[in-house]
């Protein structure tokens, strides 16, 4: 089946990150305008990071109202905060600790739980923020991913049936580099989101950007993210964006839609 993304190449990860940054605080900004709120669930891994340490510095932290935001987490490795490998721990040093946002309204994946049990924690939390949700579902108003080279998202990784469950919001789950313990969010809820954005930046996420874009068979996790009434869009710099077709690239940068297999 085809369907319509959108599609943002920029030349290198700083143009990336500050175009997410830009998302961000739109965002935030038509949210808070239509509903009184503004959430979002943020990702783990090298390329965000440089978008979060731009929303922890001016212009974003006079500009957006980080007293109405509440931030979620798309996954977690179950390791202490403390941990390199740790998400929140990362946010929390690249921005929250910037920014002026109550204590509440920052709500990490418990990462040290077992991973039923942690799941379990976060559901909860989410019942709490989304109680008044649609279709028994939370919709987030903005959601960003990440890709592995193994066409993962969040810590959906391919081959694991559970990714598609649709009776959980969290899932406890193994697998990835590290190789360890997580909880993530499920497809259902991201497809939920009203908005999605990929970041995907370097050399090494070439050859799976080609095969989301062009093969509808491999049915890899980043592929099955679809969302139901939102949008979709595709942030990539040229280097990731490097094996796709010409065609496809002008559209992109011409700031046009494309239709993708999937």
């Amino acid at each position: 089946m085809l369907h319509q993304d959108e599609i943002i190449i920029g030349a290198d990860a700083i143009q990336l990150a500050n175009k997410g940054a830009a998302l961000f605080k739109q965002c935030s900004k038509d949210s808070i305008v239509r509903m009184g709120r503004f959430s979002v669930a943020v990702s783990g891994g090298s390329t965000p990071r440089a978008m979060h340490r731009l929303l922890g510095q001016e212009p974003y932290l006079s500009e957006i109202n980080w007293q109405r935001t509440d931030i979620f987490w798309v996954d977690e490795r179950l390791v202490p905060f403390d941990d390199p490998a740790s998400n929140f721990g990362a946010a929390k040093t690249d921005w929250l600790d910037k920014i002026s946002i109550p204590a509440n309204q920052v709500h990490p994946m418990p990462g040290q739980r077992q991973p039923e049990t942690g799941a379990a924690e976060y559901q909860s939390e989410l019942e709490k923020y989304f109680h008044d949700c649609q279709n028994n579902l939370p919709i987030f108003d903005l959601i960003f991913l990440g890709i592995g080279t193994d066409g993962h998202t969040a810590s959906l990784f391919p081959g694991d049936s559970t990714a598609q469950t649709t009776d959980k919001w969290v899932l406890g789950v193994k697998g990835g580099n590290p190789d360890v313990y997580r909880l993530t969010l499920t497809l259902a809820v991201l497809n939920h989101a009203r908005s999605i954005c990929f970041m995907i930046s370097e050399n090494s996420k070439a050859p799976i950007m080609k095969t989301v874009f062009l093969d509808s068979e491999a049915q890899l996790p980043a592929q099955l993210v679809r969302p139901l009434r939102g949008k979709l869009l595709w942030l990539l710099d040229e280097a990731a964006a490097s094996l796709l077709p010409e065609k496809l690239v002008r559209t992109a940068k011409s700031g046009g839609t494309i239709e993708v297999e999937g």
